[in-house]
């Protein structure tokens, strides 16, 4: 059936906007960026499908675009509109903690670096630079790859920090096989980090190593 032959109460976007997004189900979230359904089916059909054929939602979202436009139901208006939302997300988060001390608002900064790392297939070393009051001066994702003592070199994160005035760092790296727990090799890379730093008086407040939908801190495991 039509979502437009549904009784009002269950037509997704009438839904949100009388009761909320958080009460759509992932697949009534998704009809709202289709502008119709597919032969034979409506647009939450579609994206139940589309949900299910991915292997769920995070697998659908970390789609690149053609493998989005190879989902029946998907067009090129459809599939920009879900990337540029998933980027409007990042960016809200990033506003979020860039709004507030780092220090005191930990929960923006960890929803902020997940939402940024998780998806990645590979691994990302990424570098929160803070001013001394410890606000948010920059993000940068700095290297790619296996994320070691040789693939993150200490004088180019030393190099990058003085060029941006920073008085203290949080780094940031995601392991793509789902476990937060940091590794030997992490802990040796945040100690050279950490030396490196401490000569040009610049702290290392904390280290966050991301995982699937969990993040471990160096800092509260007291690991720094």
């Amino acid at each position: 059936m039509s979502i437009k032959h549904w009784p009002p109460h269950e037509r997704p976007r009438e839904k949100l906007f009388v009761r909320g997004a958080q009460y759509l189900s992932d697949a009534e979230l998704i009809a709202l960026f289709l502008k119709q359904g597919a032969k034979g089916r409506n647009a939450v059909e579609v994206a139940r499908a589309a949900l299910s054929g991915a292997g769920g939602l995070r697998a659908f979202l970390e789609l690149d675009v053609p493998g989005m436009h190879g989902i029946s139901g998907f067009g090129p208006a459809s599939i920009a509109a879900l990337k540029a939302c998933l980027e409007l997300g990042s960016r809200y988060l990033e506003a979020r903690a860039r709004r507030g001390d780092a220090l005191r608002n930990p929960g923006d900064t960890r929803s902020f670096v997940r939402a940024r790392l998780c998806g990645y297939p590979y691994e990302v070393f990424a570098c929160l630079l803070l001013d001394n009051r410890h606000r948010i001066i920059r993000y940068e994702e700095l290297f790619r790859g296996t994320i070691d003592g040789a693939s993150v070199p200490p004088r180019e994160v030393v190099r990058y920090a003085l060029q941006h005035n920073a008085a203290a760092v949080i780094f940031a790296h995601n392991h793509p096989s789902g476990v937060s727990e940091p590794s030997h090799a992490d802990r040796q890379l945040t100690g050279r980090l950490r030396r490196a730093l401490a000569l040009l008086d610049i702290r290392v407040l904390d280290h966050l190593v991301v995982g699937d939908g969990e993040v471990t801190s160096f800092a509260e495991r007291g690991l720094l």
